[in-house]
C-alpha cells in the first residue's frame, strides 16, 4: 500500500488538462478509425481490390480493416511496457504522431490500377503500423485521466471513451460532406483521400494539448515504491492472469456490437439498397448521442458501480441484436436512425463508458498500462473481426436471415455478463493501494502467487 512518502499529489488543473488530452487523442484515433471503416466498406474494394469480384473485394477490404485490430494487442504490449517503465506521457506523444502520420500516408497511397499488388500491400503495412500505435493510445490516455483523478474516476476516465463517438461524428460529417459535394463517382476516384489527409489538422492540435500535461502522479509514486520493477507483461501474466482474461471478456460484447454499428451496418445497408447518405446520416446522429451517453453512464457508474451498468448493457445488446436488422431492412430513414441512436447512443455506452474506469481499477500501477491496454485491445479485436465474421456468415448461406448474426451478439453478451460477475465491483478501489495486490485491501501476496483475480472490496457483494 502507498505510504505517506509515496502518496501521489494531484492537481485539479492538471486533471482537466489530462482529460482534454485524452479526449483529443481519442478523437484523432476514432476519426481515423471511422474514416477507414467507411472507406473499407464502400471504397477500398474498388480502389485497392479492383481485380477481385465485388463480393470478394468487400471481404478483402474489410479484412484490411481487421488487420489493424489484430496489431493492437502488440501495440498494447510495446507501448504498455515503455509506458510502465518510462512514463505515460512519452508514449502518448509518440502514439499520437504515429496515428496521425499513418492516416495521412493512407491518403497518399497509389491505387491497384496505378501500382498493382504493391498498393494493397502498402495499405496493410500502414494499417498494421497504425494499429500498433492505436494499441498504445487508449490505455495511456485513459490512465492519465484516471491516475490524475481525485474522485469520480469513472467520469474523468470516460473522456477518453467520449472522444470515440466525437471522432466518429467528425469523420462522418467530413465524409458525408465530401460525398455530397463531389458525388459518389468522384469520391471513389479520388475524394476518399481528403478525409485521411485532413487528419493532420487534428494531429497538430492534439500534440500541442498533450505536451502541456504533466506525468501521471500515480506512476511517479509507483516508481518511488519500486524504482527497478520487473517486466510489465510478465508481471501481468504472472500475477493477474485471470484478471486479464476476464477484462477481455467484459469488453467483448461492446466491441462486437461496435463493429456491427459502425462498419458492418454500412456494408449491409448498401447491399440491401439503403442510400449511403442515409446510413451515414444515421451514424452521425447516433454518434452525437453517444458522446453524452458515455459521459453520463460513466458518471452514474461512480455512484452505483461499474458492474450493474455492464450487466444491463450486455443484456440490452443481446436484445437489440434481434431488433436492429429488422429496422435496417425497412430501408426507412427514420427507423434506421432510431435503431442506430438507441444502439450506439444509449445501449453501447452503458458498457463502453464504464470500461475506462473499470480497466484502470483492475491492474496494479506497476503494470497497469500494459494490463489495461492488453485487456482492452484484445477485446477490441471483436470490433475488427465482427464485420468480417458477419459478412462471411451472410455470404456462406443462401438465406437472407440475420438471426445467426443476432445469435453471435447474444453469445458474446453472455460472456461479458459472466466475466463482470466474476470480477466483482471495482469503483471503491484506491489505485495507489494495489501494489501487486490484485485486491482492494490487505497485504501484498507472495510473488509466486499467480491467481489474483480482483475481489469485491469490503462492504460490497460479489
Amino acid at each position: 500500500m502507498a505510504s505517506a512518502k509515496t502518496a501521489p499529489t494531484k492537481s485539479t488543473t492538471m486533471l482537466k488538462r489530462a482529460a482534454a488530452s485524452a479526449y483529443l487523442g481519442s478523437v484523432i484515433e476514432y476519426y481515423d478509425f471511422f474514416v477507414y471503416s467507411v472507406c473499407a466498406a464502400l471504397v477500398f474494394k474498388d480502389v485497392f481490390f479492383s481485380n477481385l469480384t465485388p463480393a470478394v473485394g468487400t471481404l478483402a477490404s474489410l479484412a484490411t480493416f481487421a488487420t489493424g485490430y489484430l496489431a493492437r494487442p502488440l501495440g498494447g504490449i510495446v507501448f504498455g511496457h515503455f509506458g510502465d517503465k518510462l512514463g505515460r506521457k512519452r508514449m502518448l506523444v509518440l502514439s499520437m504522431f504515429m496515428i496521425g502520420l499513418a492516416s495521412t500516408a493512407i491518403g497518399l497511397l497509389p491505387t491497384y490500377d496505378q501500382a498493382g499488388l504493391i498498393a494493397p500491400v502498402l495499405l496493410i503495412l500502414i494499417r498494421v503500423i497504425q494499429g500498433i500505435a492505436i494499441g498504445g493510445e487508449w490505455g495511456g490516455a485513459m490512465l492519465m485521466s484516471a491516475e490524475h483523478a481525485t474522485s469520480n474516476r469513472g467520469f474523468w476516465a470516460s473522456f477518453t471513451s467520449a472522444g470515440a463517438p466525437t471522432g466518429q461524428l467528425v469523420s462522418a460529417l467530413v465524409i458525408a460532406g465530401t460525398l455530397a459535394a463531389m458525388g459518389t463517382e468522384a469520391f471513389i476516384a479520388w475524394g476518399w483521400r481528403l478525409p485521411f489527409l485532413a487528419s493532420v489538422i487534428l494531429l497538430v492540435v492534439g500534440v500541442i494539448v498533450r505536451a502541456k500535461v504533466a506525468e501521471s502522479p500515480e506512476f511517479l509514486a509507483a516508481k518511488k515504491r519500486s524504482p527497478k520493477g520487473g517486466i510489465p507483461i510478465i508481471a501481468t501474466l504472472r500475477r493477474q492472469p485471470m484478471t486479464l482474461l476476464f477484462a477481455v471478456g467484459v469488453g467483448l460484447s461492446a466491441f462486437m456490437f461496435q463493429g456491427l454499428l459502425t462498419t458492418y451496418s454500412v456494408a449491409y445497408g448498401v447491399q440491401i439498397g439503403i442510400e449511403r447518405q442515409t446510413i451515414l446520416n444515421a451514424l452521425s446522429f447516433s454518434s452525437l448521442f453517444a458522446i453524452f451517453g458515455i459521459i453520463l453512464w460513466s458518471r452514474l457508474s461512480d455512484t452505483i458501480g461499474r458492474r450493474p451498468l455492464v450487466i444491463a448493457g450486455a443484456v440490452l445488446i443481446a436484445a437489440w441484436g434481434f431488433v436492429l436488422f429488422p429496422l435496417l431492412d425497412t430501408r426507412n430513414g427514420l427507423f434506421i436512425t432510431i435503431g442506430m441512436v438507441i444502439g450506439q447512443g444509449v445501449i453501447h455506452p452503458m458498457i463502453y463508458g464504464p470500461l475506462a474506469g473499470l480497466y484502470s481499477e483492475l491492474f496494479d500501477t506497476e503494470h497497469r498500462y500494459t494490463g489495461a491496454s492488453l485487456g482492452y485491445q484484445i477485446a477490441g479485436i471483436g470490433a475488427g473481426i465482427s464485420p468480417v465474421l458477419f459478412a462471411a456468415i451472410m455470404s456462406s448461406t443462401d438465406s437472407a436471415s440475420t438471426i445467426p448474426l443476432s445469435a453471435v451478439l447474444l453469445t458474446v453478451s453472455a460472456i461479458s455478463i459472466l466475466c463482470i460477475w466474476r470480477l466483482g465491483e471495482t469503483k471503491s478501489r484506491t489505485l495507489s493501494d494495489q501494489h501487486f495486490a490484485g485486491t482492494a485491501s490487505g497485504p501484498s501476496p507472495a510473488p509466486e502467487d499467480t491467481d489474483h483475480t480482483p475481489v469485491a472490496p469490503e462492504g460490497t457483494t460479489k
